[in-house]
């Protein structure tokens, strides 16, 4: 018996791990496990360096052992990775506690599930068992694929039968603006309007995948963010929310957002997420362990989306408020928030969708727009970028609505110099109306309408351009063709779904 514990009690020192030591009892003690015995199994959610799940099987007197990266597999089209373990001792089926760091295994570690289960086949190659647990029942198959690699393979149907798999892609829903709150208070949430970029996490089996509006993988930008997955635990989640950097106050700045928005990796990923970390603010939940919630009320999702505790030094699930909608928005005006998002509480998700059920009224006015040349700076900018032509399509059109020429900064500058540059063209983009003004259609440098900024402005004026705009930022999470000119009405109650 001792010869099957000597690797599990050389990586451990007793004195220091509360783990149980190794139990040397005489092997002739041990009636020996086969084909059709009922034995015990336990499955531990071992939050070691990475989040994995080790499935222990009693067998000849020790418990056979393998580590899970993603658990055990709930659905026979997906097959898990199982990496065998060393043995570990028939006490360990009970274990639970806080395995100290610099120990082996160094981490928090609980039970997640446990039962016995019927052994059909056990081979060097392959096991087959039927487990009878309180969350893991039915049959299932370890498989060896290769050395120190096997494979854990679910032979039952699904438990849950109406289970569905999580969706590889959904883009999100976008609410339409209007100048005023809707006049039937009661029946809408609010929420606070974050200054940020819109991001669908996927999580499952320890993993997050990040999503941003396009459909573009944004995982690899914030990496604070993955350890989610840490709390989401077993669970499988699609998560809706805006991704903020903060100021010193606690308010949303897009503009220190921007410095995370185009780096992905290496040294310059590190030092820039150190000096501007993000904070994931949640609002919505789309998909929970094999259920898709997006045809739940608002007020439901909202409850199941609560339910999870989702807090943590990245991420946040800010609370959300029924009706007062005039104190909220006053109460974001005065911290000099962008302003509140009003949601419907019996409205489900329309994913791609504008929709009426969620209504945006901003204290400034801000608008995404379609970058169609620029303008050559005077004065201090002299041979640099001095102002940005911007546009909105109206279905192929793109219709100009103006320069932007504040808001930027010497960096900022540098920067659209170097994308810009590749862009040129030698007509112009834009369809009239309006006519160009003569200045821009004899000066401007005009390029593809590829990029896309964020722009405050204070109206419209009756020439449908921009009066007093100011650049905010790129929008490289938004896709050109989906620039419309946002129309807010006097009124949410005249705002129509948008396709």
């Amino acid at each position: 018996m001792s010869d099957k514990l000597d690797s599990y009690k050389a990586k451990r020192d007793f004195s220091a791990t509360p783990e149980p030591g190794a139990e040397d009892r005489p092997a002739a003690e041990v009636a020996p496990s086969a084909a059709g015995d009922t034995a015990r199994f336990v499955v531990q959610e071992h939050h070691a360096r990475r989040l994995h799940w080790d499935l222990r099987l009693e067998r000849e007197g020790v418990l056979a052992s393998w580590a899970l990266p993603k658990g055990v597999p709930p659905d026979p089209k997906v097959n898990h990775l199982a990496v065998p373990t060393e043995d570990h001792p028939l006490s360990y089926l009970d274990f639970a506690g806080d395995i100290p760091t610099g120990s082996y295994g160094a981490g928090a570690m609980s039970i997640w599930d446990r039962g016995t289960y019927d052994c059909h086949k056990w081979d060097g190659r392959e096991v087959i068992v039927t487990f009878h647990g309180e969350r893991v029942s039915g049959r299932y198959a370890l498989f060896r694929t290769g050395e120190g690699r096997w494979m854990i393979h679910r032979m039952d149907p699904p438990q849950d039968p109406e289970r569905e798999p999580m969706p590889e892609q959904l883009a999100p829903m976008l609410a339409t603006s209007s100048e005023l709150l809707p006049s039937d208070d009661g029946r809408w949430g609010y929420e606070i309007k974050w200054d940020g970029v819109r991001m669908i996490a996927f999580v499952a089996g320890g993993t997050v995948k990040l999503q941003g509006r396009r459909l573009l993988d944004a995982t690899a930008r914030y990496p604070e963010i993955r350890s989610i997955a840490d709390v989401v635990s077993s669970h499988e989640v699609v998560l809706d929310g805006e991704v903020v950097a903060l100021d010193d106050a606690g308010r949303p700045d897009f503009g220190k957002l921007q410095q995370r928005m185009n780096v992905a990796e290496g040294a310059a990923l590190r030092r820039v997420a150190r000096d501007v970390p993000v904070v994931y603010m949640l609002f919505d939940l789309l998909y929970l362990d094999g259920h898709q919630t997006v045809g739940l009320p608002y007020t439901e999702r909202r409850r199941l989306l609560e339910s999870l505790s989702l807090a943590g030094p990245s991420w946040q699930t800010p609370s959300y408020h029924v009706g007062d909608g005039a104190a909220l928005l006053d109460a974001t005006r005065a911290r000099g928030l962008e302003g509140l998002v009003a949601k419907r509480l019996d409205s489900v998700y329309r994913p791609g969708r504008r929709s009426a059920s969620w209504i945006k009224v901003k204290n400034v006015n801000r608008q995404e727009l379609v970058v169609g040349g620029w303008l050559s700076g005077q004065g201090g900018r002299t041979g640099r970028l001095g102002a940005l032509l911007v546009g909105y399509y109206d279905g192929d059109d793109l219709h100009y609505a103006g320069r932007v020429g504040s808001g930027f900064t010497d960096q900022e500058l540098d920067r659209l110099d170097a994308l810009l540059a590749p862009l040129a063209r030698s007509t112009s983009p834009f369809t009239p109306p309006p006519d160009l003004p003569a200045e821009v259609a004899r000066q401007g440098h005009f390029v593809e309408p590829t990029l896309v900024a964020e722009v405050a402005f204070s109206e419209w004026t009756h020439l449908d351009t921009l009066r007093a705009p100011r650049y905010k930022g790129l929008r490289t999470d938004v896709d050109p063709r989906a620039v419309v000119r946002e129309v807010a009405p006097r009124s949410p109650e005249n705002v129509e779904d948008e396709g």
